[in-house]
């Protein structure tokens, strides 16, 4: 497999992917809505093609291929293989059609073109070299082709991953900043650097729209072992994990004000961002 990201390639490929791969059903719970926010404006129609990058565990496009139809195809993309793997497990058992996944860097891969769109659920803020990357992608389309993708605003803004992390500000040193456009989940932040790298590219009809929805679905006890797998605190604790019996009850505490009923619903802050190939 050809790949531009030698870092993201072994990330997604050991810790990350495992990680994601074996907590696919409580993952999917918590973002599913904001995808599929995403896809609304997307507007996928019966016999369309779409390209699904960073597809992960097969959750959105499965989506997609439901709303395409049987007569429609969707190609779902990712580094990953650990997570392909349970893609392809899912769409077995969901007797899909139409639908086909490839482990490849969307960067770099000869892309089928003539797609009439692409589609991403914070899957394209990893890319070594964004302007490269959606320049494969515009050529990927058809002339008018559309795409859409949602992705996170700022950690501040993001209450469900900061709030976990903040329990441990005074056990643990914050981890440095990253590098200003550095691949990551917040590589994307500043919409005026999305709409540069879109505009760039050659994509045309940009709009970066924000979206406030709170997010979670799981009981209080998952809520607080997902934190302890994925986001911030996810990651000082795999730096300390002597940490975690400390923090257990904190974060437990820390989140129990957005119980609502038998799970926890917290506010998170998105971009949804939509453009076209110019006909």
């Amino acid at each position: 497999m050809a790949t531009a990201n030698e870092a993201q390639e072994a990330y997604w490929n050991d810790v990350a992917g495992r990680t994601w791969a074996a907590l696919q059903d409580r993952i999917d719970r918590q973002i599913r809505p904001l995808g599929l926010a995403a896809m609304d404006r997307l507007a996928p129609s019966p016999v369309e093609t779409v390209l699904d990058i960073g597809c992960g565990c097969g959750d959105t496009s499965l989506e997609l291929a439901r709303r395409v139809g049987p007569e429609g195809e969707v190609l779902g993309l990712d580094i990953s293989g650990p997570m392909l793997e349970v893609a392809r497990r899912r769409a077995a058992e969901a007797g899909a059609s139409g639908l086909e996944f490839r482990q490849a860097d969307a960067q770099v891969a000869a892309l089928p073109g003539g797609r009439d769109a692409v589609f991403s659920r914070f899957g394209v803020m990893f890319f070594a070299d964004p302007p490269a990357a959606f320049a494969n992608l515009r050529r990927a389309l058809r002339p008018g082709g559309r795409l859409g993708f949602v992705c996170w605003r700022p950690l501040a803004e993001n209450l469900w991953m900061r709030r976990p992390a903040e329990t441990a500000a005074d056990l643990a040193p914050p981890a440095p900043p990253p590098e200003p456009g550095a691949p990551g989940p917040f590589a994307f932040a500043d919409p005026e650097r999305v709409r540069g790298i879109l505009t760039g590219a050659g994509f045309t009809g940009i709009e970066i729209t924000p979206h406030d929805e709170a997010i979670g679905g799981l009981d209080l006890d998952a809520t607080v072992e997902m934190s302890f797998r994925v986001g911030p605190l996810g990651a000082i604790l795999r730096e300390r994990p002597d940490l975690a019996p400390v923090l257990r009850e904190r974060v437990r505490e820390a989140v129990r004000p957005w119980l609502r009923g038998d799970a926890v619903y917290m506010p998170s802050a998105t971009w949804m961002v939509s453009a076209r190939n110019p006909a």
